[in-house]
């Protein structure tokens, strides 16, 4: 594709002009079209990153890389290159390499939009990991969305990416969650209810007890390991729900990653004793009784704001010790980068747990964190609850049944991670150009409809001549089908799956002026008919691409 010629000559050019090396070339569209048809900022990387022999000024290496340019680029291919602003490189495509890169996109078919720059390189997704204490809620509901599509774009991007949900299946909450549940079965059995002190009170857990029947509630108290036994009961149940709740969002993980599993296999205990052998363990002051006898890690050597404790007095061990050698896991199974999404809560955890990478002995960039933020339910401009059985507890379940699944998965990644997201739940039921995601299936439907209208007038698209397209609605959405190669890279690079359903809508917006102001199916003029329908091809295809890649559905008919 035109992208991969265009990465190659500006590495080329950079080259010959001695300015160093520009590492990754990244090409993007102009914000301004006027400019050109691609652009890259490689200028002002290097004259930011002092690479550019002296020259400091981005709009003098610009012009140094401008002249290798224009002394290699094809005039066949490209039409003309310039400098805008502060030191972008502005390419323009020459108009037959628009129509033959059509034509590379309908050979390329569902390949189109993949490529093997990752060239198999290991990628760990960890996310949602919330506690099995609870049905999950519509934060965990984004950071499903945002994970799954990342994992998707990874492995289109040709790296082997692999996803995990790590439950924390050990420790005081999944205790406290036993007791709470205990509380309801003696509830249900006549008794005053109960709940511990820091248990759960959701209705939820009601309903579990009253779903187990008289004879299972008597059978479970007259265990002497009824709290116990009551943990394993709730793990299960609730972990069976959770796992039905992602795979009716069209999310499946590769593996469930228990704790219990790092503690029954000694890798907490390896995670300390390693941590010891190199000198960040200590134990805890004496005259400080809180923490006399505890051990603790040395976090602030790696710029934590205070030290951390791994192994209580009592001789249990945290939860950070056992997120240590989880991750301590991870790299020892050979991924060359571990990607976490935490929750708007968990922000504190991120400094310890890359401490403890460094100490470990791992690369800076080997852990990744990407914090997802809250998401507050809208209805007219109003917070609203939603939640029917679960108190404030608004359910992924829930919001799915209200919504659906597509609405759901687009709308979680309309905007970045790193930002609250208002999900406007009138807007999300709406069937109409208002509502993104109908309006870009709408273009997919669309599409398939004008095909279905070819078929039925005999239209033959393997035998169009792609010189007929010119016009400027035409040229320009095929220049937009082009980008999704850019739109999927650019998305992986950046950690931003927000790029494929923006890259999306201006796929629409591309298209439903073309189709409203060009007749596809002309039985007068038969040529043009078959280059148009080939053009509307392409959209279908890009459209059904760019939407498995984030989990959405693709329909024929709406």
């Amino acid at each position: 594709m035109i992208s991969s010629y265009l990465t190659e000559a500006v590495r080329s050019a950079v080259a010959a002009a001695g300015l160093g090396d520009p590492g990754p070339v990244l090409l993007e569209t102009p914000k301004d079209r006027a400019h050109g048809d691609l652009a890259t900022n490689v200028a002002m990387q290097l004259a930011s990153k002092g690479r550019a022999a002296g020259k400091g000024n981005p709009r003098a290496v610009a012009e140094a890389v401008v002249t290798e340019l224009r002394a290699r680029l094809d005039p066949a291919l490209i039409a003309g290159v310039s400098i805008a602003g502060p030191g972008f490189i502005n390419f323009a495509y020459h108009p037959d390499v628009v129509r033959r890169s059509l034509a590379e996109i309908l050979e390329a078919g569902a390949g189109f939009g993949r490529s093997d720059w990752g060239a198999g390189e290991k990628v760990l997704l960890e996310f949602v990991s919330a506690n099995p204490t609870g049905p999950l809620n519509v934060v965990s509901a984004r950071a499903a969305s945002v994970g799954d599509s990342l994992a998707r774009l990874f492995r289109a991007c040709g790296f082997e990416a692999r996803t995990e949900y790590y439950v924390n299946d050990a420790g005081n909450q999944v205790r406290k969650l036993g007791e709470s549940l205990l509380a309801r079965i003696r509830e249900a059995g006549g008794e005053a209810l109960v709940i511990p002190e820091n248990g759960y009170h959701g209705e939820y857990l009601k309903e579990m007890a009253q779903a187990m029947g008289p004879e299972a509630r008597a059978e479970m108290l007259a265990r002497a390991d009824a709290a116990e036994a009551c943990t394993r009961y709730a793990l299960t149940r609730i972990l069976a729900g959770q796992q039905a709740d992602l795979e009716s969002f069209g999310v499946r993980f590769d593996r469930f990653f228990h704790e219990t599993e790092l503690h029954q296999a000694g890798r907490v205990t390896e995670a300390l004793e390693d941590l010891r052998a190199r000198g960040f363990i200590y134990v805890g002051a004496e005259e400080k009784e809180a923490e006399a006898g505890a051990l603790w890690f040395r976090s602030t050597d790696f710029g934590d704001d205070k030290d951390r404790v791994v192994v209580k007095k009592t001789g249990e061990t945290t939860y950070f010790l056992a997120d240590t050698a989880y991750h301590r896991d991870k790299h020892e199974r050979g991924f060359a980068r571990a990607i976490d999404l935490f929750g708007p809560d968990h922000h504190g955890a991120v400094p310890r747990l890359k401490a403890a990478m460094k100490a470990l002995g791992y690369p800076e960039d080997w852990i990744e964190v990407l914090l997802v933020q809250q998401v507050n339910l809208m209805m007219g401009g109003q917070a609203v609850e939603m939640s029917k059985r679960a108190g404030k507890l608004v359910t992924l379940r829930e919001l799915v049944d209200e919504v659906g699944r597509d609405v759901a998965r687009f709308s979680f990644l309309m905007r970045s991670v790193n930002t609250h997201l208002d999900f406007d739940l009138a807007l999300a039921r709406e069937e109409s150009d208002k509502n993104p995601v109908f309006y870009v299936q709408y273009a997919h439907a669309r599409a398939c409809s004008v095909e279905r209208n070819a078929r039925e007038n005999r239209v033959d698209p393997a035998r169009a001549d792609l010189s007929l397209l010119g016009q400027p609605e035409e040229m320009e959405l095929i220049k937009t089908l082009m980008r999704l190669p850019l739109a999927v890279e650019s998305a992986v690079r950046a950690r931003e799956p927000q790029r494929i359903p923006m890259y999306l809508m201006s796929v629409a917006q591309s298209f439903h002026p073309f189709y409203h102001r060009h007749r596809v199916v002309d039985p007068d003029n038969a040529a043009l008919s078959a280059a148009r329908l080939q053009l509307v091809q392409g959209v279908r295809l890009v459209m059904a691409n760019g939407l498995g890649l984030i989990g959405v559905s693709a329909p024929e008919q709406m």
